[in-house]
C-alpha cells in the first residue's frame, strides 16, 4: 500500500444484499445509454484515509474527467474508527455508490455489499481491462471468480523510488548534523543518538523535545512492525514473517528479537526518551507531534507519515526534517525495508449494490485508465506541472516542483483525490518514463533542497534510497494481501493476536523495568496458548500459492 505524493463487526446474512446485487448487475446492461454524459453525480465513500469532504469537480483534474464522461463523485473521508463505519453501512443495507473499505473489504464482501465487476468490465471497460490485463486473475474472488473490487497500482515494469515511500527508521536531521553525520546501522547507534541529542536539547521551539514515538491507533500498530524490519524481514502481514530462503511464514510476536525490541523502549522510556503518550495519542495527534518538528525518531511508512513530513518541507527548516534509515538490530543483517514490485490484491474500490448507476460509473472507471489521463492524475498537465524535454522525459522545472509540492495546490488541482483509492497503474508507461513523478529520478534530484544535497554529500549518495538494500525477489511479496476468512481459526487467531499484542506490548514498553521479564512471560504465555498451528498452516498455504502463480507466469 502506498500514497503516492500506505475491530470486528457482527456479518449479517447476506442473502438480501447478494440479491440486490444481482438486481443492480443486471440493470447493468440496460441503465445507460452508450455515450452518455448528461450531468450526474455519485457518492464516493474513502474509509482509506481522512481528507477534506469534496466534489471531484472542484478539481482540475475532476473537471476534465467530468467533462469527459458527465459524472461527477461527491467524496467523503472516514472519521473515527473504520469498523464501526463499514459495519454501520453492512448493518443497513445502505452504502455509497462507490466504496473503499480499506481493511474492512472482506466484510463488504461477504456481507454482499459489492456487485460483480466482471460482466462490466468485459462489456464497458477496455481501457481498465488492458491496464489491469496481467492481474484480472489474482483479482478474482477464490470462492466465487468474480471480481468485486478494483486494486490500486497495476504496475507496467518496475520503476524505483528514488526516495523511500515505504518503512524506515526516521531521525530528525539536525541529531546527524550535530553527530558530524555518522554512519547509523544499528538499533543501538540509532537510540544512543536520539538520547544523546535529548539530553542536549530537552526543547524545541519552546516545548519539550519528544525522542522517540510510535503510531499505535485503531489498525495502525508500528510497534512490532519496526522490530520486524530491524530483524530483517519485509512487511508480509501484521502477524507474519518469511524467510527469504525457505520460504516459510511464521508468527513473531513471540520472537526473543521481539522481547530485545521491546526492552530496548522499556530502556528508552525508564530513561524519558519514550513518548509517553505514543500509546494514546490518535492518528490526527501523531501526526501534529511530527509537523511540529519536537520528535527526534520515530519508525513508521512513508505513506503514513506523510501528511506530517510534507508540512515540515513547506516549513522550509531542513534541521527539522528527517532522514530515512535502514536500521537492524545488527550490523550483518540485510535490511529489507525497500518492497519488490507486486499487486496487492486485497484493498480496492468497489461499486456497491446501492449504486444508482453502475454502468455509467464503470465507464467513468474505464476512462480514468486511459494513459493519457493516468498521465493527467500523476504528472498533471503539460506546461503547468510538468515539461518534456527533447528526448521525451519529463521532469518538473523548480517552480513546478515547488508548486506540487504545496497542499493547497494539490487539493484545488486534484493530485490530492486523485493520488490513490482509485484505479490507477504504476512502473512505466510505454514512452520509458516513470508513472509517478516520484519515481522519475530527475524529478527527485531537481526537488532536493540545499539541505538534501548536503545529507546526501556526506554520506555518499545520489538519492536517498540508495542507502537501503535493493529488493530482493519475493514472489509471495505481500502474504497479508491474502484476506482470512472471518470466523475461521487463522482469522480468530490473527485477531486474537493483535488484540493481545496491543495490551501487552503497551504494558512492557511502559512498565517499570523490574517488571518487565514477568510481563513478558506472561505475554508469551497467553500468545502460545492461541492457535498458532492453525494461522501459520493457512499462511504457508498462501505463501506456496503465491510462489506457484508466479512460477506459472
Amino acid at each position: 500500500m502506498k500514497k503516492r505524493n500506505l475491530l470486528v463487526v457482527p456479518i449479517m446474512a447476506t442473502m438480501l444484499f447478494a440479491a440486490a446485487g444481482c438486481t443492480n448487475d443486471q440493470s447493468a446492461s440496460t441503465s445507460s445509454s452508450k455515450n452518455d454524459k448528461s450531468p450526474v453525480t455519485f457518492t464516493y465513500f474513502n474509509a482509506g484515509a481522512a481528507g477534506k469532504d469534496l466534489n471531484t469537480n472542484e478539481t482540475t483534474i475532476g473537471k476534465e474527467l467530468e467533462k469527459q464522461t458527465g459524472v461527477n463523485f461527491k467524496v467523503e473521508h472516514i472519521v473515527g474508527d473504520v469498523n464501526t463505519k463499514i459495519g454501520t453501512m453492512i448493518a443497513s443495507g445502505k452504502y455509497p455508490d462507490l466504496l473503499v473499505p480499506d481493511q474492512g473489504i472482506d466484510k463488504v464482501v461477504q456481507a454482499g455489499g459489492f456487485i460483480d465487476l466482471t460482466d462490466l468490465i468485459n462489456k464497458h471497460a477496455p481501457n481498465l481491462k488492458k491496464l489491469y490485463g496481467p492481474y484480472l486473475n489474482q483479482m478474482k474472488d477464490p470462492k466465487d471468480g468474480k471480481i468485486y473490487f478494483i486494486p490500486f497500482g497495476a504496475n507496467q515494469g518496475y520503476a524505483a523510488y528514488p526516495d523511500i515511500q515505504q518503512s524506515a527508521f526516521w531521525i530528525r536531521r539536525d541529531v546527524l548534523k550535530e553527530a558530524g553525520y555518522p554512519k547509523v546501522k544499528t538499533i543501538d547507534e540509532y537510540f544512543k543518538l536520539i538520547e544523546d541529542f535529548q539530553k542536549k536539547h530537552p526543547q524545541t521551539n519552546g516545548s519539550p523535545t519528544i525522542g522517540y514515538t510510535s503510531l499505535n491507533y485503531d489498525w495502525r500498530f508500528t510497534i512490532r512492525d519496526g522490530a520486524r524490519h530491524a530483524a530483517g524481514y519485509g512487511n508480509d502481514g501484521a502477524n507474519t514473517i518469511v524467510d527469504a530462503k525457505t520460504q516459510k511464514a511464521s508468527v513473531y510476536a513471540n520472537k526473543d528479537w521481539m522481547k530485545t525490541y521491546l526492552q530496548k523502549l522499556n530502556d528508552l522510556n525508564d530513561k524519558g526518551v519514550f513518548d509517553k503518550e505514543a500509546f494514546v495519542s490518535n492518528y490526527d495527534e501523531y501526526l501534529a507531534k511530527i509537523a511540529s518538528g519536537r520528535v527526534l525518531g520515530f519508525f513508521d511508512y512513508q505513506w503514513q507519515a506523510a501528511q506530517a513530513l510534507n508540512s515540515l518541507t513547506q516549513a522550509g527548516n531542513d534541521d527539522l526534517r528527517y532522514m530515512a534509515l535502514p536500521i537492524t538490530f545488527d550490523a550483518s543483517i540485510r535490511d529489507a525495508y525497500i518492497d519488490p514490485p507486486t499487486f496487492v490484491n486485497n484493498r480496492g474500490v468497489g461499486i456497491t449494490v446501492s449504486a444508482k448507476d453502475p454502468v455509467r460509473i464503470i465507464k467513468y472507471l474505464d476512462a480514468l485508465c486511459k494513459e493519457d489521463n493516468q498521465k493527467l492524475v500523476e504528472w498533471g498537465i503539460k506546461g503547468q506541472t510538468y515539461e518534456v524535454n527533447d528526448k521525451g522525459r519529463f521532469y518538473r522545472t523548480p517552480e513546478e516542483i515547488a508548486k506540487t509540492q504545496d497542499p493547497k495546490f494539490n487539493d484545488k488541482f486534484g493530485f490530492t483525490t486523485f493520488d490513490w483509492y482509485w484505479p490507477v497503474g504504476g512502473g512505466l508507461y510505454k514512452d520509458g518514463n516513470a508513472w509517478i513523478p516520484a519515481q522519475q529520478q530527475e524529478v527527485a534530484q531537481a526537488s532536493y533542497t540545499e539541505g538534501d544535497k548536503k545529507l546526501l554529500d556526506a554520506y555518499g549518495l545520489k538519492v536517498f534510497s540508495d542507502l537501503f538494500a535493493k529488493p530482493e525477489d519475493r514472489p509471495w511479496f505481500p502474504a497479508w494481501s491474502s484476506p482470512l476468512e472471518q470466523g475461521s481459526p487463522a482469522q480468530i487467531f490473527d485477531q486474537k493476536a493483535s488484540d493481545l499484542e496491543k495490551k501487552y506490548m503497551a504494558k512492557l514498553v511502559l512498565a517499570k523495568p523490574s517488571q518487565f521479564n514477568s510481563l513478558w512471560e506472561e505475554y508469551v504465555k497467553q500468545f502460545n496458548a492461541l492457535d498458532i498451528k492453525s494461522y501459520e498452516k493457512t499462511m504457508n498455504k498462501v505463501v506456496q500459492d503465491r510462489v506457484k502463480l508466479v512460477t506459472q507466469k
